[in-house]
């Protein structure tokens, strides 16, 4: 299973990713261990999908990477479908206390 995650960074920015292992990899990006988020004191996930094929995550993070501050916004608040997989991550992730 394969995982494109959205993290809002301390700066109100969001960094998109796709991972086969959520928690170890929240984790990394907690622990300032991945070079793209290390710069950020404080992240926090917001939005998640699962795929069961790498390539459909792959294609699918390009195309989050490609919209919008506002558009992502939206995606996370709900406003361009349902998703399950967030509240899914979060219990997953709720017990690291990161």
């Amino acid at each position: 299973m394969w995982f494109v995650y959205m993290l809002l960074c301390d700066n109100s920015s969001f960094y998109i990713g796709i991972t086969n292992d959520l928690v170890n990899r929240f984790q990394q990006h907690s622990n300032k261990q991945s070079f793209s988020t290390k710069e950020f004191s404080g992240i926090k996930l917001v939005y998640c999908e699962k795929y069961d094929d790498t390539h459909k995550a792959a294609l699918r993070e390009k195309q989050l990477k490609g919209w919008s501050k506002a558009k992502k916004q939206m995606l996370i608040d709900g406003k361009l479908g349902v998703n399950t997989c967030t509240e899914f991550a979060k219990e997953l992730l709720n017990g690291l206390n990161l």
